[in-house]
């Protein structure tokens, strides 16, 4: 097995640590799914991953940074089961908004784990910076994977992807909070791919 990157700009992880690393994520990933964002106490997540707490510390200094980081992994996870099932429309626009729609249901199925990854966003600072973008490149990839183009994307292209990209995050939040039904979350999500026939 080849080296796992810790995160840009750190060096890779030998494989025992990537293992660790992952036992790590799982647990978080169990809890919050269990209990939404204050079921995810450092001390549980380093017991059930079998690791010392000062371990779980030194790979995430911060429950926002352990959830942040199980954010990014759902995500990759979600770009890996949309570019082996990719969209069938015609239309880029229409691709975009089925792929974010797929993405939204998926997220739906665990809204407790949802919850607790989007309140870590809303609680992340700029020592969180670097993890919070790599989540904004992967949204972003998934909506130019969505596209489907072989060229690389012009720049009212990535101007329309940063948009939607945008209103998918706070399409999110609002339904988490009760603010907007999942049908509107839809109409929004559709609203906004409709911006790359005008890129």
């Amino acid at each position: 097995m080849s080296p796992t990157p810790a995160s840009s700009g750190e060096p890779p992880l030998t494989a025992r640590q990537a293992e660790r690393r992952r036992r790590i994520l799982r647990a978080a990933t169990t809890l919050a799914a269990r209990g939404g964002y204050e079921a995810v106490q450092m001390r549980e997540v380093a017991e059930s991953a079998q690791v010392a707490l000062g371990t779980l510390y030194r790979y995430f200094p911060s429950k926002v940074h352990l959830l942040v980081a199980v954010m990014l992994e759902q995500l990759q996870g979600l770009q890996e089961h949309i570019r082996r099932h990719p969209p069938t429309d015609q239309e880029p626009a229409l691709r975009v908004a089925d792929a974010l729609t797929r993405a939204f249901h998926a997220l739906q199925r665990e809204p407790l784990l949802a919850e607790a990854m989007v309140r870590s966003m809303c609680f992340a600072d700029r020592s969180v910076g670097a993890e919070v973008d790599r989540i904004s490149a992967a949204t972003g990839q998934l909506i130019l994977d969505a596209i489907g183009q072989s060229a690389p994307p012009s720049e009212g292209q990535r101007a329309a992807v940063r948009v939607i990209e945008h209103t998918w995050h706070a399409a999110l939040v609002a339904w988490l909070s009760g603010r907007a039904s999942i049908a509107e979350v839809r109409a929004d999500l559709h609203t906004a791919a409709r911006l790359l026939t005008l890129a």
